[in-house]
């Protein structure tokens, strides 16, 4: 990889690896936003099955499927267009459009009486495709040198509302029903347009004004095909793998309502893990080695899910698996975005990561569609092995990567 970070120097008003003010405000607001989003989607996750089953048409397991992956394949055909739109109109324009749409979506969902209408509602959702803007917006206002660290600020809220949904979908879920569950997502999303309005940062101002990116510039570049598939297996497997990882559970004799004890300490520590080692090394010049450890751990992961599924698992094995799969998974949900934006020329941050969040919408809605068949044709055992070789050859495709340099200390783009 190549990097193409602006020259730094020593005579920056910020020290190297401490961020900002402005870069602060920039990584905590945008931050709120992927937390506020993710919480409303994660809510639904744990119980839409059940839920969705007492809808007009939920006898219909293909039709339950849809309306869960259905999300997953408009964020994939609409993240691009909007990266690439923010390119041109206006990162905050775009972020603020985006979740309105995503609010529209919850809201008719909300209001659905049938699963068609459900499925309808979480088309829109996903239409609001805004992910690509908003790591493109927080990658225009902080420096090389503490990117990975307001990166890392996005997936731990993102990892702490997974956790939390876990913990409060069943609760809210008696009070409300699915369709006040979809309500709150929709107000949530709402919440988040206030954030983008009051509190995000002005556009760097460097940034108006310069050529915009096209998709072909962005797909000539390796080191970002490399990681393009690399996100695209990296969810592919998450969510492949959670179609046999709670019946293990259960198995051990959790029901389901207590699967969060084993997930909410997994979550919790391996964020401990992430900021003791990703950070350092990264300032010490060995992203590519830790980049590419996660990897291999998360390879290791599935075949010791795989060697568990063949007998009775424990709790202290399964708790062991997931909070190793944790520490990977968040190496690498901080590292990666984080890399994209130093690999992509600055005027095609947005193209960039629209085709990056393409790939990670893609990778869901495969993981889903294929996790599911491939349990009931092979077993939780074909499973693993399958989500262990695509994992392996991921390491295979990214070994020859190199870490984009690190400079020295600049400060970061002033708000226009």
């Amino acid at each position: 990889m190549q990097a193409v970070a602006p020259p730094l120097t020593e005579s920056s008003s910020a020290a190297v690896g401490t961020m900002t003010p402005l870069e602060r405000r920039a990584s905590f607001s945008l931050a709120s936003i992927f937390a506020l989003r993710m919480l409303g989607l994660f809510l639904i996750l744990p119980v839409f099955a059940i839920e969705a089953s007492k809808y007009p048409g939920g006898t219909d397991p293909a039709l339950i499927g849809l309306a869960m992956g259905i999300y997953g394949l408009t964020q994939a055909v609409l993240q691009f267009p909007f990266g690439l739109a923010s390119d041109r109109l206006g990162r905050k324009r775009v972020i603020i459009f985006g979740l309105l749409v995503f609010a529209l979506g919850s809201f008719m969902a909300a209001c659905a009486s049938s699963l068609t209408g459900l499925a309808i509602g979480r088309a829109i959702q996903g239409a609001g495709a805004v992910s690509a803007a908003v790591t493109a917006l927080l990658a225009d206002q902080t420096r090389d040198v503490v990117r990975t660290k307001s990166m890392a600020l996005v997936g731990a809220s993102i990892g702490l509302m997974f956790a939390l949904s876990l913990v409060a979908a069943p609760m809210l879920v008696a009070f409300t029903g699915l369709s006040g569950l979809f309500g709150l997502t929709g107000c949530l999303a709402l919440a988040g347009v206030a954030v983008v309005i009051w509190w995000v940062p002005a556009e760097p101002a460097e940034h108006k004004n310069q050529p915009r990116g096209r998709l072909m510039e962005v797909l000539r570049l390796p080191a970002l095909l490399r990681l393009n598939f690399g996100v695209f297996i990296l969810h592919a497997v998450q969510l492949a793998m959670w179609m046999a990882v709670p019946a293990l559970l259960e198995q051990t004799g959790l029901s389901r309502d207590q699967h969060w004890w084993i997930y909410l300490p997994a979550v919790l520590a391996s964020f401990v893990v992430m900021g003791a080692t990703l950070f350092p090394m990264e300032k010490r010049g060995y992203l590519r080695a830790v980049f590419l450890s996660a990897v291999g751990l998360i390879t290791l992961v599935q075949v010791g899910f795989w060697a568990l599924s063949f007998g009775a698992p424990s709790q202290l094995g399964l708790g062991l698996m997931l909070f190793v799969f944790f520490c990977g998974f968040n190496v690498l949900e901080a590292s990666q975005p984080s890399m994209v934006s130093k690999v992509a020329p600055a005027h095609a941050r947005g193209a960039a990561m629209g085709v990056y969040n393409t790939l990670q919408s893609l990778g869901f809605f495969a993981g889903g569609a294929l996790g599911g068949y491939l349990v009931k044709a092979l077993g939780p055992q074909g499973l693993f092995a399958i989500c262990a070789g695509a994992m392996l050859l991921w390491l295979i495709v990214a070994w020859p990567m190199q870490a984009p340099k690190l400079g020295v200390a600049s400060p970061p783009p002033k708000a226009g």
